[in-house]
């Protein structure tokens, strides 16, 4: 579109004429240039993914998984939500608050999963967690292959080492509660089972994996968080994961890592972009700092046995592994005098963010207030790129992972496993349906951090870990005449990587290749993320033109009303009518809406308020004829994650940028409107602007000298 001014009325010049010029309010443009175009692009995107008619999120401000219902995939209803979703949020609104300046949404944010995700003092009692014992940190239970051979039996005479870091968190913090976000929440209360067994409140507290590798979606039993033992059977749902002579009331709740992680990165970028623009989110700076101290507890073998010699009780530190792992849960008993802590020994590569490593052990305002918390994130910093480098493929792909735990049971490594600080390595880390590294997302989900690390800091360490994966990552896009695209979305692995021995070999033996090709949108979205950033830190232009060209392919292919979108076919689908859940034979029981537990049932017979789904009939029908359902779906990740790279893109590729001085609202031309917004803003900040337009002396600041500056100019186009 062409530049102009319009030139208008004697009637308008004199409405602008009787405004007074105000000094209150000003805002910083020390953010600087952006691209318009892409910045535009992602506030079409925000207003879409904010608009209360598309339904984004619960009556309580909760981000849904997905607006629609019949969805299963991690999560098994699309409105059962996850630490993800809520991670995704914050950093849509730190990029938000990039471009307005109004950090406002970014706090919501966070306020909402402080009060929803993050478990409360009523959630775990502080008079049950703090009979926590550091040096007796949980009870051993073997993990098993199948779920069939489920529930594994509590062992107390098996080793568990020591807890070096509760003593200083409660320290810091005054008590013995977590600060962490349990992944799993059930927005609606569709299960039933309402917030501390009330069977009513929303949003509630739920998880489903507990039974192996094995255990896709599709077998779990869902559960509460909270097991009053109201639901389930005679011990609620306890005795059918573990083995014990009695069970009691009790909460336990599960942290995703990478979704604590990626709350701490969003806040490093949200404190960077406010601080530019004069604004303050140094209480949000401090709830990261916290979660990041708490999300050490992920550093550590599930039950702090020695690194590299897992048959020994660890005596603090020797237990740590450095590494985000799958997970970190803890628990404890619903009116009773006990609690546990445990880490995780599984780790996988895609979990690992070396940006927020970086951040909670360099940055000032993010430096955990515990003793060791930012010694340790060093340290973790260190130890993840040494994984990456292990990790990555003779292609450039990056490998699953390693555990201190073989078999989940601490066996002994068959010789010929190639190991990591004695740890074996893992083709796909805790999950083995669909394996753990086979959907692409997990290469582009991971290195965009690394991306961003680099980016920030011009490390040298991963430079030659970026060029190639960027290498191998540009090759396996394919462009279409028509303006489409495919990326890889199953991969495959062939081989292992050389044992680490501090410096990376190349791996000669071991291989990626692409099983098949999809257009799944977020992941793109992320894909073009991390090449934007390798661009901009590398200066590489196939990386910055592919991601270029990824973006412009989703915005003008793949627009709906309420985001971005593409038709899938769902070949896992016949699991809903034909997906036998496993119960141990002489159990029985019920699920909060009176669904029968029992030996021998189907995914659908524990979930029949699916067939209430608006969608139901019309799958259903497909099943039964032997067509695979075709779902259309807007996942929150993604639309975020879509809305998020444009907003990345317009931010480190400005010089395409159409400054337009006066063009305060952004559409292209300066008139009367432009000098109304302006006022607004100034007086009240609501309004929001173009920056980089709206200051038109260029001196950093958007205040009444550019309200003078405007309205001179509009008076000059008029005459």
């Amino acid at each position: 579109m062409r530049k102009r001014i319009k030139k208008f009325g004697s009637v308008a010049i004199a409405a602008v004429m009787t405004l007074s010029v105000m000094a209150t309010t000003s805002i910083s443009a020390a953010a600087g240039p952006v691209n318009t175009e892409y910045q535009k692009r992602f506030q079409t995107m925000y207003q879409k993914i904010k608009d209360p008619a598309n339904k984004y999120f619960s009556p309580e401000g909760v981000p849904y998984h997905s607006i629609e219902t019949l969805l299963v995939e991690a999560p098994d209803y699309g409105h059962v939500t996850t630490s993800e979703a809520f991670s995704y949020y914050m950093w849509l609104e730190a990029m938000n608050g990039r471009f307005t300046g109004d950090f406002s949404g970014f706090g919501k944010s966070w306020d909402i999963a402080e009060k929803y995700i993050i478990p409360s003092a009523q959630d775990q009692p502080n008079t049950s967690m703090s009979k926590y014992d550091a040096n007796k940190p949980a009870t051993y239970a073997p993990e098993w292959e199948l779920p069939s051979q489920y529930p594994a039996r509590l062992d107390t005479g098996a080793p568990v080492g020591r807890d070096p870091i509760n003593s200083e968190l409660v320290s810091a913090y005054g008590n013995n509660m977590l600060y962490g976000m349990h992944w799993l929440l059930d927005a609606d209360n569709w299960y039933g089972y309402g917030q501390r067994a009330d069977g009513k409140s929303k949003p509630s507290y739920i998880n489903t994996f507990q039974r192996g590798e094995q255990e896709s979606t599709w077998e779990t039993i869902p559960q509460p968080c909270w097991d009053a033992m109201n639901f389930g059977g005679k011990n609620g749902f306890l005795d059918l994961f573990t083995g014990d002579n009695s069970y009691s009331k009790q909460f336990k709740y599960t942290n995703a890592p990478d979704a604590d992680a990626r709350a701490v990165q969003a806040t490093y970028w949200a404190n960077l972009w406010a601080k530019d623009q004069g604004k303050d989110v140094s209480q949000y700076v401090s709830k990261a700092s916290k979660m990041g101290d708490y999300l050490r507890y992920s550093m550590f073998d599930k039950y702090f046995r020695k690194i590299g010699s897992p048959s020994t009780a660890g005596t603090g530190y020797d237990a740590a592994h450095y590494l985000l792992s799958w997970y970190y849960a803890w628990g404890g008993g619903v009116g009773s005098d006990w609690a546990w802590i445990i880490g995780c020994s599984h780790n996988h590569f895609g979990y690992q963010n070396p940006l927020t490593a970086w951040v909670l052990s360099n940055d000032a305002a993010f430096k955990p207030k515990s003793t060791n918390g930012a010694s340790d994130w060093s340290k973790s910093l260190s130890r993840q790129i040494e994984f990456y480098q292990w990790l990555q493929s003779a292609e450039g792909a990056i490998a699953g992972g390693a555990s201190n735990s073989y078999n989940g049971r601490y066996e002994t490594w068959p010789s010929n496993v190639s190991t990591f600080y004695g740890m074996g390595y893992e083709e796909n880390p805790v999950y083995a349906d669909p394996g753990s590294n086979t959907w692409f997302g997990m290469q582009v989900w991971s290195m965009q951090r690394m991306a961003e690390y680099y980016y920030q800091t011009k490390d040298v360490k991963v430079k030659n870990l970026l060029d190639k994966w960027a290498k191998w990552a540009n090759s396996v896009i394919r462009f279409n005449s028509d303006g489409t695209f495919q990326i890889p979305n199953e991969i495959g692995w062939q081989g292992q990587p050389d044992t680490w021995n501090g410096t990376y070999t190349g791996n000669p033996n071991l291989h990626v290749s692409v099983v098949s090709y999809g257009t799944d949108l977020g992941c793109a979205s992320s894909l073009a993320n991390t090449l934007a950033y390798y661009a901009a830190a590398s200066g590489d232009t196939t990386s910055q033109n592919n991601a270029k060209k990824l973006l412009d392919s989703m915005w003008n292919n793949y627009q709906d009303s309420k985001g971005i979108s593409v038709p899938e076919s769902r070949s896992d689908y016949h699991r809903l009518l034909d997906q036998e859940v496993y119960v141990p034979q002489g159990w029985s029981g019920t699920m909060a809406n009176g669904d029968k537990i029992q030996p021998g049932i189907k995914f659908i017979d524990i979930r029949s308020k699916y067939k209430q789904d608006p969608d139901w009939q019309r799958v259903e029908a497909d099943l039964k004829a032997g067509v695979n359902p075709t779902m259309v779906y807007h996942r929150f990740w993604a639309q975020s994650e879509f809305a998020i790279a444009n907003g990345v893109y317009a931010v480190l590729f400005p010089s395409a940028v159409d400054v337009l001085k006066g063009d305060v609202n952004n559409d292209k031309s300066v008139d009367a409107l432009d000098l109304a917004v302006l006022k607004k803003f100034l007086l009240d900040g609501s309004a929001t602007i173009n920056v980089e337009n709206s200051d038109m002396n260029s001196d950093g600041v958007v205040d009444a000298i550019d309200y003078a500056q405007l309205k001179i100019k509009l008076l000059n186009a008029g005459n």
